[in-house]
């Protein structure tokens, strides 16, 4: 058979064509059965005895046609024979007429001499007459036993140490290599090349791509590492960014940015332990999230990976690292419902300059960040500091480039940054969990492959996710150690963090899915978490004549392209990579959530492109934005921007003329609408909430407030871009921070109110309420005033001491934040 591979162009169309293709030969008629074994590995403690099923299988499940013979013997292997085990020899014959699926048992009996000793294995080989043979022999693996690092009432330290000392330079390799598991050429490579670390990458997926099938998939992978010298547990990680969102019927959580619209950090922390513990039911331990960059740029195509574009509020969201891991200690991280986190992307991937990028057709992302040290320090180092005083495990650098200005180095790509990865993280932070690269980021620093590897292992990473070139690059780490061009203590160093998460974990002991938990994936009370994230993540933008809430008794006109698209609302990294519009999962579309939440479902008619007659209804909900995208594919300029699409400006025309309307915008990223804005009587920013839609309609109709604040700056136009809180420069369109509630009604006495609360803030930040919930409390009552005060016409005056406000709330400033309401109430 010809195999045949290719990569179209990024963000463009592409096309492939082949000539015609000619097999040749035929099937041998005598071969229509074949002979399976119940498990390529059967580990056992060590005097036990392994039973090995050999089965007989045909297509269709018929009974064999022809005699089947299987001649076992035990041969080779570390094991020693009449010292470790009984060797066994024999046939066996399934005679013509057996029925499918009939078994014969082989059993290996181990013998116990009591010394301590690393897993030996015994090869079982199969001699196969009258059938295709398994694609493998099985083997037997004699548990290690007897060791020190096997000893879990030892101090982790005490565990590496000793397992450390064991280690060849061949298993010290394979510690620091994640492979992509469909890059394995066998399963049985795991061993053979002592492979620390397997990834799913976006839409890498077991069939059928249940949550069970994922255990039952890990679980199998993790068997192999089994037969390896000491057993060393794989540590499987899964990007697994809004909830685990490459399993279908997982529950899948509105993105970072809704997250940090929501401004809710208990709540955060409680995302982050559904994920968790959905995450961990499937097997995998590891989590490549959450992403703690500051988004400085929205024609960046991950703008929707990070919680807003203030530090101050990544900050405060970064609550989910402990929903994620429990414990900073790391106590927690043998739960069967907590999982290792991983910042990213170190450092400053959110602040990478428009047009800077090199990578295909991106136009920011993977592109160079230029800062000084100041805002480095300030604005993209600052979450990361958090991060590690949460003790997230791993912290993962960025496909960016930093040039920092005024040193006069040149852009540096942070997988080659050791002043960043050991000075900053490692040493300055005392960032003590393991560093991880990116996809095949290492490829991208400048040198030749071994360069590649040995700048960046000397920069500071530990482990590398290769992901397919896993024998190249083990072989390429050991030829560098051993000429000197990497040291034996970095080695050792990489390894001894890598192992230290692992014992953390619990995988020496546990290293299979716990199944206790896969009946709560996409569970209920999951979902309920993620409508809880979904409502409080709508941010009402505008409401003129209070057409928010919607009284569930009157009749509704519903149009757009996101009104019904489970896929469109979910956006990106959703079951595949860049995900895909359509009913791509389990869950309810805003649509579906809408006719559930009125008085009686008929009353809400749905026309996607508002062709139906719309009279007779009392409002317009008209739910417009973006399809799906993820990474540089979704930046501005490589096919996208930030218009609504022509339809979707239709509709809002049709909709809004009509009758009073409200217009929701289902997007990444905030949407050009100012040339619309007029018509449109109330506007909701509804960020991406994937699949609880449910949540959406509680705002609508009044089931919950409307409590949401802009977690990154609306602009007027694209030529304002980048546009950031604490610009010199500040006009936009909505201001960060801005919110309107139906939580609460607008207090009255305007200045004097103001002032009242400036006396109460200084008040709360004597009593150490800074960060609480009473402390904010205080503070958005004085924003309450200035929208009030501004009924929806933003201006430049009042939007720099405004957005500027909710900055100081964040970092605590009580005292400041009212200061700079008051500043913009009298700006209005």
């Amino acid at each position: 058979m010809w195999g045949y591979a290719l990569s179209l162009p990024a963000g463009a169309p592409g096309a492939f064509a082949m000539d015609g293709v000619e097999l040749y030969g035929k099937p041998d008629p005598a071969l229509k059965s074949g002979v399976v074994v119940d498990s390529a590995l059967h580990p056992v403690k060590e005097g036990a005895t392994a039973h090995i099923e050999i089965s007989v299988a045909t297509t269709g499940s018929l009974p064999i046609e022809e005699p089947v013979t299987v001649a076992y013997t035990t041969q080779g292997g570390s094991a020693a024979s009449g010292t470790d085990y009984t060797p066994v020899t024999g046939t066996h014959t399934f005679p013509a007429g057996t029925a499918s699926g009939t078994s014969h048992t082989v059993a290996v009996a181990t013998a116990r001499d009591g010394d301590a000793e690393p897993a030996e294995t015994i090869p079982v080989e199969l001699t196969v007459t009258g059938a295709k043979p398994p694609k493998e022999d099985p083997q037997v693996v004699i548990d290690a036993h007897g060791l020190p690092y096997l000893d879990a009432k030892l101090p982790v330290k005490k565990r590496v140490a000793d397992l450390l000392s064991r280690m060849s330079p061949a298993e010290k390799a394979g510690q620091m290599t994640q492979a992509e598991r469909n890059a394995l050429r066998t399963p049985g490579d795991i061993a053979a090349y002592d492979l620390g670390s397997l990834l799913s990458g976006g839409g890498s997926v077991p069939t059928p791509n249940t949550a069970a099938a994922w255990a039952k998939m890990v679980d199998a992978y993790q068997l192999r590492a089994q037969a390896t010298r000491f057993q060393i547990p794989l540590i499987y990680g899964v990007d697994a960014v809004h909830g685990h969102n490459n399993v279908i019927g997982a529950t899948i959580m509105p993105h970072n940015i809704g997250i940090g619209a929501g401004r809710d950090p208990k709540l955060a922390e409680r995302t982050g332990a559904v994920t968790a513990s959905e995450v961990r039911a499937t097997g995998v331990p590891w989590d490549f999230a959450p992403c703690v960059c500051v988004t400085r740029d929205e024609r960046w195509g991950r703008s929707y990976e990070a919680y807003g574009e203030d530090p101050a509020l990544v900050e405060a969201m970064e609550t989910v690292i402990r929903g994620m891991q429990g414990s900073p200690s790391g106590k927690d991280l043998d739960r069967n419902d907590k999982v290792l986190a991983s910042a990213k992307h170190f450092v400053g991937d959110g602040g990478t300059e428009f047009g800077s990028s090199t990578t295909g057709a991106y136009t920011i992302d993977q592109g160079v960040t230029k800062v000084t040290r100041e805002e480095l320090e300030a604005v993209h180092l600052a979450p990361f500091a958090e991060a590690v005083e949460r003790g997230v495990g791993t912290v993962m650098p960025s496909y960016s480039s930093l040039d920092i200005i005024g040193d006069d180095a040149g852009p540096v790509k942070m997988h080659a940054h050791a002043e960043m990865i050991n000075g900053v993280l490692k040493d300055r932070m005392g960032f003590k969990g393991f560093v991880i690269s990116d996809w095949q980021a290492i490829d991208q620093i400048p040198g030749d492959y071994a360069s590649d590897v040995r700048t960046s292992v000397n920069a500071g990473l530990d482990m590398i996710m290769v992901p397919t070139a896993y024998q190249e690059f083990t072989k390429t780490l050991r030829d560098e150690v051993a000429a000197g061009r990497i040291g034996q203590a970095r080695i050792d160093d990489a390894v001894s963090r890598i192992l230290t998460q692992k014992f953390r974990l619990g995988l020496f002991e546990k290293p299979y899915a716990d199944p206790a938990n896969l009946d709560k994936v996409g569970s209920a009370g999951h979902r309920a978490v993620a409508r809880e994230a979904v409502a409080k993540s709508q941010v009402l933008l505008k409401n003129d004549g209070a057409v928010l809430p919607i009284d569930p008794s009157r009749k509704v006109y519903v149009a757009g392209s996101n009104a019904d698209d489970l896929g469109n609302q979910a956006g990106g990294w959703t079951v595949s990579w860049q995900g895909a519009s359509g009913r791509t999962t389990t869950g309810t579309t805003i649509l579906e959530g809408m006719r559930k939440a009125a008085a009686d479902p008929a009353s809400v008619t749905y026309s996607k492109d508002a062709s139906a007659p719309t009279g007779g209804h009392d409002v317009g909900v008209v739910v417009v934005g973006e399809t799906p995208y993820a990474e540089g594919i979704g930046d501005v300029g490589n096919g996208h921007d930030l218009e609504l699409s022509a339809a979707d400006r239709a509709a809002v025309d049709t909709v809004c003329a009509a009758m009073e309307c409200a217009v929701l915008v289902v997007s990444g990223r905030p949407q050009l609408i100012g040339g619309q804005l007029a018509s449109i009587d109330a506007l909701v920013a509804s960020w991406l909430p994937g699949t609880e839609g449910d949540g959406v309609a509680d705002v609508l109709y009044g089931k919950r407030p409307f409590s949401g604040q802009l977690p990154v700056t609306w602009p007027k136009s694209e030529a304002q871009l980048p546009i950031n809180v604490g610009d010199a420069a500040y006009d936009p369109q909505f201001p960060y921070g801005w919110g309107l509630t139906t939580l609460t009604k607008t207090p009255m006495g305007g200045e004097h109110t103001l002032a009242a609360l400036a006396v109460a803030a200084h008040a709360a930040e004597k009593a150490g309420l800074s960060r609480t919930a009473q402390g904010k409390a205080i503070v958005d009552r004085a924003r309450l005033l200035v929208q009030e005060k501004a009924g929806g016409k933003v201006t430049a005056a009042m939007s720099g001491p405004f957005a500027d406000a909710d900055h100081l709330l964040l970092s605590g400033d009580l005292t400041g934040a009212v200061a700079g309401l008051r500043a913009a109430y009298r700006a209005v």
